[in-house]
């Protein structure tokens, strides 16, 4: 999802230094379009058909997408029996997150959200032509490079996530960014790396391993909210600390990605190659 994320944001980087922001904001409209048609063509979610009881769609569904040939029968059944599992827990809500048993769970997915966007992500992807200008380059030029560089090293990121595991993918580059106030125009660009090999996508994948089943759904939207929350306060925030001072806007970015060493050498379990329930052990000791 993520390496998907980024291939669109880089053709947008790429369109926008070819062409002017009105012809850019109209381009919009082609993928919205393909997604609109693309809707008549996908199946209902076959857990979805399950869950209201639906059997016939839910077989039909599950069928269409694996494939007419393909053996259904124990993906049906893995389903089904989640779906019971599923039906027979209470039903969450949102005080229920500060149990005991899931706090530390939800202070390592909204922790990471904070600490994720408060490193400047957004700031540099939204003003990435400002900062290339006052750092005395082509705005263009920076931006090419910017969108060039991020679709490999996501890819690469990717792949080392499930090799190296994800605590040290996410100490490893928030030290990296911790230098970027001093590397100037090449500090961007290491940030962009950095990013996302460890923060850009990390996060997503551990809050979908830390949150047992009865409260996955509410525990994950308010991740989710955070995470939006954050972005939109470092975007709003972003020319109001510039015009404060630049240097200090990235040495502050700077300083909470040396909080998120901090955080996940202290917080963070490793989750790489385990199960709910050895993950569930690991935060609660």
């Amino acid at each position: 999802m993520k390496l998907m994320i980024v291939v669109g944001a880089s053709t947008a980087y790429l369109l926008g230094s070819l062409i002017t922001w009105r012809l850019l904001a109209l381009t919009g409209i082609i993928p919205c379009i393909a997604i609109l048609l693309g809707l008549f063509f996908i199946p209902e979610s076959p857990r979805w058909l399950a869950k209201i009881g639906k059997q016939k769609e839910f077989e039909a569904a599950l069928r269409k997408l694996r494939g007419k040939d393909a053996d259904v029968s124990r993906e049906e059944a893995e389903i089904q029996a989640y779906i019971e599992v599923l039906q027979s827990l209470p039903k969450s809500q949102m005080l229920d997150l500060v149990d005991r048993r899931y706090i530390r769970a939800v202070t390592i997915g909204v922790g990471l959200m904070i600490f994720q966007q408060f490193g400047g992500i957004n700031a540099f992807g939204f003003y990435a032509s400002d900062i290339f200008t006052e750092a005395g380059i082509s705005g263009k030029a920076g931006t090419i490079a910017y969108a060039i560089i991020q679709v490999p090293i996501t890819l690469v990121g990717a792949i080392l996530m499930d090799k190296s595991g994800r605590r040290p993918l996410l100490m490893g580059q928030s030290l990296l960014i911790g230098w970027d106030p001093i590397l100037a125009v090449a500090g961007v660009l290491i940030f962009v790396v950095s990013f996302s090999i460890g923060m850009g996508a990390i996060p997503w994948v551990i809050m979908s391993e830390i949150f047992p089943m009865q409260v996955k759904g509410i525990a994950g939207s308010l991740v989710t909210l955070v995470n939006w929350l954050g972005a939109w306060a470092v975007s709003y925030t972003f020319n109001f600390l510039m015009s404060w001072s630049s240097s200090g806007t990235f040495f502050l970015y700077a300083a909470f990605s040396a909080l998120t060493v901090l955080f996940v050498a202290k917080v963070v379990p490793e989750t790489k190659g385990k199960t709910l329930e050895e993950i569930q052990a690991s935060i609660n000791t």
